[in-house]
């Protein structure tokens, strides 16, 4: 049984996703605020997140920010607001989907389960290692010279499925069909922005994953 917990501060919605959520037999906690998202989620184990941007007392994007410091549970933002930057704000952070407002409760269900299919996919006992760098598939860690380097669960993704298709070389649009799913209506920019990320936790690994000119990216050692 899944365990989510649904943060937003209007409780009609809150009732709504619940509602919908338990009809399919899921576990949820939930939380008004960003303060009551982050004591929930630092103190619980969830397996997926969803977390309104507009809320009083503290936002969205901030509850995001202090539980990516300790946690990669799976998170989907929802807003009313459609601008660009908050999208990509949001998965730059961290998030695994983003959903806008107005939103059909039996959609934001389909995402929920597609966002944890995805984690458990890729949850096998497998581990890369190159050198002093160890990327832990099932503890979903990434070492390097033996210390831990926190990055996004986006960008974790991301690092597997370069190691899984080692030395072919994938287009942008591959990429984001693979990572955040067929349906993101996000552009080529979140790859790149990804990568830039990723590239930078890799450190003196960086040069990994190579830039394929008019095409995107592939992963050498």
């Amino acid at each position: 049984m899944l365990k989510l917990l649904i943060v937003d501060d209007e409780i009609k919605i809150r009732e709504v996703v619940k509602e919908y959520a338990k009809a399919m037999d899921y576990e949820c906690d939930e939380a008004a605020n960003g303060y009551e998202a982050i004591e929930k989620a630092l103190n619980n184990e969830y397996d997926c997140i969803i977390l309104d941007i507009m809320m009083p007392e503290l936002d969205g994007f901030s509850a995001l920010k202090e539980i990516r410091k300790q946690s990669d549970v799976s998170i989907i933002m929802l807003s009313a607001r459609l601008e660009e930057e908050d999208k990509l704000t949001s998965f730059e952070i961290g998030i695994d989907d983003y959903v806008t407002k107005p939103f059909s409760p039996k959609e934001l269900m389909a995402r929920v389960k597609a966002v944890c299919d995805r984690r458990k996919k890729n949850a096998n006992t497998e581990k890369f290692v190159h050198e002093d760098m160890i990327v832990d598939i099932s503890g979903r860690t990434l070492t390097i010279e033996g210390e831990r380097i926190m990055v996004t669960p986006k960008e974790f993704e991301l690092l597997l499925y370069l190691i899984k298709n080692k030395g072919i070389a994938l287009d942008r649009e591959r990429i984001l069909e693979a990572i955040w799913g067929f349906d993101y209506d996000g552009d080529d920019r979140t790859v790149d922005t990804h990568v830039k990320m990723l590239r930078r936790n890799l450190g003196k690994y960086k040069d990994c994953i190579e830039t394929v000119r008019s095409v995107g990216y592939k992963f050498e050692v």
